[in-house]
C-alpha cells in the first residue's frame, strides 16, 4: 500500500535502460498531483497503459474497468452506438491508482463534464518530420505571435516526444466544429508563410522535413498528453510546460520524472494562471478577417 494505492509488483521495471519500476511512477504521479491536476480536473482521460512496462504491449482503455474502485470518478460520454464510462482524475490518489495499473500516460479530453461539447482548451500539436527541432520552434512562435495579434494567449509544452503543443485557453463557448475550423485557419495561414518549414499536408510522404501542424485535436473525444504526464519512451520523459523565453535552451525530452522537481523548485510552472485569459473565439474571428 502506497500513498493510499494497494501497488502489486511495484519493483517491476517500466523503463528498463533507466531502471526505473512501477512503485516510482506512481510515486511520481503522487508527488507532481498538486501541480497537475488542475489540469485534468473535470476531463475525460484516456489510459495509455503498458502492463509490463514500455517494451511490452501496450493499449489504450477509455471505458473504466469494473474493478476500478467506487471512489474513482467517471464521466459518461456519447459514442456512436452507445456511451464510454472515462475515469476523471481529481486526487492524488486517482493519478497513482491509474499508475499502479500501468498507465503511464493519463491523455485528457479539451473539455470537461458539464460541457463536453464546448472546449476550454485549444492545441496546435507541431510534429517535426526528422530532428530538427529548431524548425518546431520556429513554428510555435510564430503561431504564438499570430495568436497574440487575435487577442487569444498562447502556452506552450514540450510534449516528451519530438515536438511542442502550443495551447490557448478558451471561454467553453465554441463547439468543437467551429474550434477545429479556427484552428485549421491559423495553421493553413501559418503554413503559407512559411512554406519551407511549415504544412498542414496529412500524409507523411508529401511533408518532406517540413514540420506538420497537427489540429486534429481539436475535436470531440480526442485527447493530448497533459501537463506532467510521463511519456512511454526512454528516461521517462515528462510533457512539460515552458515559458516562452525558455523555448531556446529546452530540447524535447529535457524533463524527466527525475529532474522535473528540482526544475520546479527553481520556477514555478509557467502555466499557472492559465485560466485567466480564456477567450471565447468571437473577436478572434473578427480580427483574423481583417489581417
Amino acid at each position: 500500500m502506497k500513498a493510499g494505492v494497494e501497488i502489486s509488483n511495484a519493483d517491476k521495471v517500466f523503463f528498463p535502460a533507466d531502471g526505473i519500476t512501477k512503485g516510482d511512477l506512481v510515486d511520481y504521479y503522487r508527488q507532481i498531483a498538486a501541480t497537475m491536476l488542475p489540469y485534468l480536473r473535470g476531463r475525460p482521460v484516456s489510459m495509455q497503459r503498458y502492463p509490463d512496462g514500455i517494451e511490452g504491449k501496450s493499449f489504450y482503455h477509455k471505458n473504466t474497468p469494473d474493478h476500478f474502485p467506487d471512489w474513482i470518478e467517471r464521466v459518461r460520454v456519447e459514442k456512436k452506438g452507445g456511451t464510454v464510462d472515462h475515469v476523471v482524475c481529481h486526487k492524488a490518489a486517482d493519478l497513482a491508482y491509474l499508475a499502479a495499473q500501468g498507465c503511464i500516460t493519463p491523455h485528457i479530453w479539451l473539455s470537461r463534464s458539464g460541457r463536453l461539447h464546448h472546449p476550454d482548451l485549444m492545441v496546435f500539436d507541431f510534429d517535426p518530420s526528422g530532428d530538427d527541432f529548431a524548425a518546431v520552434r520556429f513554428g510555435a512562435r510564430a503561431a504564438r505571435d499570430l495568436l497574440q495579434k487575435l487577442a487569444l494567449e498562447a502556452y506552450v509544452q514540450t510534449t516528451g516526444s519530438r515536438g511542442l503543443h502550443v495551447v490557448v485557453p478558451l471561454a467553453a463557448k465554441d463547439d468543437f466544429d467551429s474550434v477545429r475550423a479556427f484552428a485549421r485557419t491559423i495553421a493553413r495561414r501559418l503554413a503559407r508563410r512559411a512554406p519551407e518549414r511549415l504544412t498542414t499536408e496529412p500524409r507523411k510522404k508529401k511533408r518532406g522535413a517540413r514540420v506538420f501542424i497537427d489540429t486534429a485535436r481539436n475535436a470531440y473525444a480526442q485527447t493530448f498528453a497533459p501537463p506532467y504526464s510521463v511519456r512511454p519512451k526512454p528516461g521517462a520523459p515528462v510533457a512539460t510546460p515552458i515559458a516562452w523565453d525558455e523555448l531556446g535552451r529546452v530540447t524535447p525530452q529535457k524533463y524527466t520524472i527525475r529532474n522535473i522537481f528540482r526544475r520546479l523548485e527553481r520556477r514555478h510552472d509557467p502555466w499557472a494562471g492559465l485560466w485567466r485569459h480564456a477567450r471565447s473565439l468571437d473577436e478572434p474571428r473578427r480580427r483574423l478577417e481583417r489581417l
